[in-house]
């Protein structure tokens, strides 16, 4: 295991898939799994095509809901149309 940095939040992740990896490397992580790794240059063009695509928004919101221990929904987001982030 080891700690990451997930948009300035930090994180736990299991290194068994990149075993190589150490500190100061990108890594791809999903369900506290880090799956591979990146070089800085495919990582920051991918958070820059997420980025573009509203996607990071996603993922600041699950950062907030899970900062807090209990997921919230969105504000201003009829009942019915509202989803929850995972």
């Amino acid at each position: 295991m080891a700690d990451v940095d997930v948009r300035g939040v930090r994180r736990e992740a299991c290194l068994v898939y990149v075993a190589d990896a150490s500190v100061g490397d990108w890594v791809v992580v999903h369900l506290g799994m880090a799956l591979r790794q990146l070089d800085e240059t495919s990582a920051l063009e991918t958070l820059a095509v997420l980025e573009e695509l509203g996607a990071l928004d996603e993922f600041g919101a699950v950062d907030a809901a899970l900062a807090d221990g209990v997921p919230s929904p969105p504000t201003g987001v009829p009942a019915d149309e509202r989803r929850t982030p995972w």
